[in-house]
């Protein structure tokens, strides 16, 4: 019973195919390690308030879950990095820790809402809601996606009752890459460009035309972004 109930939650999001392999992301990626983490860390966003030891690290496990679920749906525009083969595998290969991991969290909004009952069960849903939307990325989809694509590597040749320590070492560089960076090599100006307008202010404009005092501020302003 307790493994259905993993079973549905993991595969609950789709159905996932294997595909052809196609050739890798070409780019120079920035160095987004971190050291090891508990979970206990803020910026990690685990957001489990009054949480143990033990409900941190089965928290740590989720997300470093729903991390790699994301990446199968969303980084198979570039099949190499095995992101769909790798999170099926990973299911498998960790069954026993993951659905411990389930049971832990499980328990936990149990004991955070009461006692359990449909409050529990509503809470963890959305709690699975809020994980899942964050790590879905647009902007920084080339980061997350070869990040993800090594962590999926690790996880699949760790041992069994391992990939918590795999979680440790690479939850870190994976918040990280939630961030847009880009390439590394040439870099994209795009990322840091900023325009610098003249004040909208209604004391600025007579009709259609800026004054002259805002016209002078204005050419100072954009002198020194330059």
């Amino acid at each position: 019973m307790r493994r259905n109930a993993f079973k549905g939650i993991a595969m609950a999001a789709c159905a996932l195919a294997a595909t052809h392999v196609h050739a890798q992301i070409f780019y120079a990626p920035p160095d987004l390690s971190t050291p090891p983490v508990t979970g206990a860390e803020p910026e990690l966003g685990l957001n489990l308030p009054g949480a143990s030891a033990i409900e941190l690290k089965a928290g740590l496990l989720w997300h470093f879950r729903v991390a790699m679920n994301v990446a199968a749906l969303q980084c198979d525009f570039e099949p190499v990095l095995l992101t769909v083969s790798n999170y099926n595998a990973t299911l498998a290969h960790h069954e026993n820790e993951l659905s411990s991991a389930f049971d832990t969290l499980t328990g936990y909004f149990r004991r955070t809402r009461g006692g359990g009952g449909r409050a529990a069960t509503n809470a963890f849903d959305q709690y699975n809601t809020r994980v899942y939307s964050s790590y879905s990325t647009v902007h920084a989809q080339k980061d997350f996606c070869q990040v993800m694509g090594q962590s999926g590597r690790d996880a699949i040749f760790a041992d069994r009752g391992g990939l918590y320590q795999v979680a440790q070492r690479r939850m870190g560089e994976i918040n990280r890459a939630l961030t847009p960076t880009g390439e590394q090599y040439f870099t994209n100006p795009a990322y840091n460009y900023r325009t610098t307008l003249p004040s909208f202010s209604k004391k600025c404009w007579k009709r259609d035309d800026l004054r002259d005092k805002c016209v002078e501020d204005w050419k100072e302003r954009l002198a020194k972004a330059q």
